[in-house]
């Protein structure tokens, strides 16, 4: 074997390892996204993590005080909760179909999406304290996750020989 086949397999190696990481994260995401959309249809109707100690009202005191703004929260829950799944699946996708085969612009895709997505989405968490381990938590084990499957893919791509 060759000094060229064996930085092949091993820079393979690297994006297998890495591409599968992303993909256990984004099958993560969509998970999270799963149960906060099932959450919006529970008694509990706030997001994971969120109790009363952030919120001092819970479903029965929302939709006492307006039925309206409920529907109004309901559908964003709804929403938002599909679009962390979309971008789960579109993660996922991107991670197993083009960075496993060493697609530099998958991976560039794969990372810009879910980091695009915390960077609107996580700001507002701190000065409104949002930012309870039960509710940021999953999100934050799942990107450390990615993160790390995502520096050993980007190894495999730039020790990846030319064709």
């Amino acid at each position: 074997m060759g000094l060229i086949s064996t930085r092949s397999m091993i820079a393979q190696s690297k994006l297998n390892t890495g591409s599968v990481l992303m993909l256990i994260a984004a099958i993560a995401f969509i998970g999270y996204a799963a149960v906060f959309f099932f959450m919006n249809f529970s008694s509990q109707f706030l997001e994971l993590g969120i109790t009363r100690g952030q919120v001092d009202v819970g479903r029965e005191e929302i939709l006492e005080f307006s039925p309206s703004l409920f529907q109004y929260i309901s559908h964003l829950h709804v929403a938002v909760s599909g679009f962390i799944a979309a971008t789960g699946l579109a993660v996922a996708g991107l991670s197993w179909f083009g960075v496993r085969r060493g697609e530099m612009w998958a991976w560039v895709t794969a990372v810009a999406t879910p980091v695009l997505g915390l960077a609107v989405a996580l700001p507002l968490h701190y000065p409104n304290g949002f930012d309870t381990l039960g509710h940021l938590g999953p999100i934050y084990l799942a990107t450390g996750i990615f993160v790390i499957g995502s520096f050993i893919a980007l190894l495999g791509l730039l020790e990846k020989p030319s064709a």
